[in-house]
């Protein structure tokens, strides 16, 4: 599941042309960094926040944006937006599911736990016929598969502060970053100004605005705070597992230490007498 979700990220950077190159040379504006929960080694994600922005793609990114890879179950797991068991079947269950019966025929049923989140669109064609031409991307692995040059020395700092988040920052600056084009800008039909989006030409017309989803549990509900919950959830989506990889990895890390300092001075007394 691992690699499938990373060929899949690979893939859809390559088809977006969204590597750091690709963007610096259509002039991208390079995305301002946010503060996120999940950053750094020991980071983990809010599960409010996450339930936040379920939310937010729930009532505005899902009319568009298919999640192929993430499953209704995924929500009630460790480490991701802390759904209960019963909260995921009753969420499942408002969607409708299209299935084959015990003899091949076709129907169409209540959604599972186990369900994957049904996409809006038949297929690619009818995604694209529906929204100019271009079908909207894939939510599951949107957030692995944006980046952008952060330049020198950044990225040699990258990897020992295992910065990753290029792709919430990404998402985040290009939903505040709807703006009227400047003076002299030539605008194509259908097109939209974004100052974050590679050639600042994006068919996709402003998604989500100030009020437009309600909040439950008080938070501001501004177009900032929208932006940076579902940026949140989409970086869940792409790597669901983050916790427990970090976890182990740290696990990893001290044995490694606790093995070479066993190692040591193994070899010191095995050696001992060998002068």
């Amino acid at each position: 599941m691992i690699m499938h979700r990373t060929f899949i990220a690979l893939a859809l950077a390559a088809s977006l042309g969204a590597t750091g190159a690709a963007l610096a040379a259509e002039g991208q504006v390079q995305p301002p960094p946010q503060k996120w929960s999940f950053s750094g080694p020991f980071g983990k994600f809010d599960e409010a926040q996450l339930q936040r922005g379920f939310k937010v793609y729930k009532e505005v990114c899902a009319s568009c944006h298919s999640m192929s890879l993430v499953s209704f179950r995924n929500l009630a797991e460790a480490g991701g937006p802390g759904f209960s068991v019963k909260q995921v079947e009753a969420l499942a269950a408002e969607y409708k599911i299209k299935d084959l019966d015990d003899k091949g025929e076709a129907i169409e049923r209540d959604g599972r736990p186990a369900d994957k989140f049904p996409a809006p669109f038949a297929n690619a064609k009818a995604a694209a016929a529906a929204n100019g031409g271009v079908a909207p991307p894939d939510f599951s692995t949107l957030a692995k598969a944006r980046t952008y040059e952060r330049g020198f020395p950044w990225w040699i700092i990258d990897i020992f502060s295992q910065f990753q988040e290029q792709g919430p920052d990404y998402i985040h600056a290009l939903l505040v970053g709807y703006e009227d084009a400047p003076q002299g800008f030539t605008m194509p039909p259908g097109g939209h100004y974004n100052k974050y989006f590679p050639g600042h030409v994006i068919a996709m017309p402003k998604p989500i605005t100030e009020g437009q989803v309600t909040y439950d549990d008080g938070a501001p509900q501004t177009l900032e705070q929208y932006s940076h919950d579902v940026a949140a959830f989409m970086a869940w989506a792409a790597e669901p597992h983050m916790v427990a990889r970090k976890r182990l990895g740290f696990q990893v890390m001290i044995f490694l230490l606790v093995l070479s300092g066993l190692l040591y001075f193994t070899k010191k007394k095995v050696w001992s007498a060998v002068h």
